[in-house]
């Protein structure tokens, strides 16, 4: 945007000074040849800041795209971390009850053989 802003008032000013002269320039082209070169290059100047904006954005949304599925990848293997740590703990808390159990019975058992 700024080398937009840049390219016009470049252009401005050569047309205001271009046109403030009232002998030819020295390079033989008339006042409305500056200028139109003068636009010519603004709108060449234009044209290399939209291409350098677009590129820049496309680069930025690379980036952003990039992170996004790094941030998916980790979010994945964290729930699969915490997926593997629930079954172990329920696996855990299963064994813990079942010999909680048996070992109740077995005191009933012996209870009831007295």
């Amino acid at each position: 945007m700024n080398k937009l802003l840049v390219a016009l008032g470049l252009a401005a000013a050569v047309a205001l000074v271009g046109c403030s002269k009232e002998k030819p320039p020295e390079t033989g082209a008339t006042t409305g040849e500056h200028i139109e070169n003068a636009a010519d290059q603004a709108g060449h100047d234009i044209q290399n800041a939209a291409d350098h904006a677009a590129s820049e954005t496309a680069a930025a949304a690379d980036h952003a795209a990039a992170k996004i599925d790094a941030a998916a990848d980790e979010a994945v293997a964290k729930t699969e971390a915490a997926a593997h740590d629930a079954k172990e703990a329920t696996k855990n808390a299963t064994a813990d009850a079942a010999a909680t159990i048996e070992k109740s019975a077995g005191d009933v058992k012996e209870k009831a053989q007295q």
